[in-house]
């Protein structure tokens, strides 16, 4: 019975990525879809995150670790985290003829994530997926680093701040215009800033395996 609780643990994650992402569908900034469809999709993710945490250290408990989870886990992770980035750079966040005050670059989506941000993480995960299977296919162990654990906690953390920020910046802006204050100014600070340092992460946590891949297949080195 234990050894099929972490693998429900992550179809049901895989149900809510669906589940999530179809949400997320629904809303359109300035447009079609209540502002709750936002709130909704936070509260998915927080679960999602949860499950993924706790899967892992049952798995881990019990020693029930086993090849679905090991497969189905990581590939739930990238479409959670490169399906919500893909949303963000889309069509249901682009911003008509206006441009959010802050300090970041210039975005035509209210959530500051532009395409090649989705870009350098989608070549992140390819290019680590290629070398780490061309690595065990020659019968070298290959599995995951702490930087890439980092990078899944980073990501989903500016996740969740852009989805918030996304859903209470009216609010914000409504309380600045009758308080004189710069709210908007500083939640779109921490908003660029969970961006920029989730591509820097990004790319650095691709660096390890590739220092791997070059140590492996170096003369003298496989």
């Amino acid at each position: 019975m234990k050894s099929h609780i972490p693998n429900a643990l992550t179809g049901l994650r895989l149900l809510l990525a669906v589940v999530f992402f179809v949400v997320l569908s629904f809303y359109q900034y300035e447009g079609r879809g209540s502002p709750w469809f936002l709130n909704i999709a936070f509260a998915i993710y927080v679960v999602a995150l949860f499950t993924d945490f706790l899967d892992g250290y049952l798995a881990r408990k019990w020693n029930v670790e086993g090849a679905f989870g090991r497969i189905v886990d990581p590939f739930v992770d990238k479409i959670l985290v490169l399906g919500s980035f893909a949303f963000f750079a889309g069509k249901n966040f682009i911003i008509a003829d206006q441009e959010v005050p802050g300090p970041g670059f210039v975005a035509k989506t209210i959530t500051g994530v532009v395409p090649a941000v989705f870009v350098i993480m989608l070549a992140r995960e390819l290019l680590v997926t290629a070398i780490r299977g061309a690595a065990e296919a020659g019968g070298h162990k290959f599995g995951a680093e702490m930087a890439g654990k980092v990078k899944m906690v980073v990501q989903s953390v500016t996740i969740l701040v852009i989805l918030a920020y996304v859903n209470y910046l009216p609010t914000f802006q409504a309380y600045d215009q009758y308080h004189s204050t710069r709210i908007v100014f500083y939640t779109t600070l921490l908003r660029d800033i969970c961006i920029w340092t989730t591509v820097v992460v990004t790319v650095v946590s691709s660096l390890g395996y590739i220092r791997r891949t070059v140590a492996i297949y170096r003369p003298g080195g496989g």
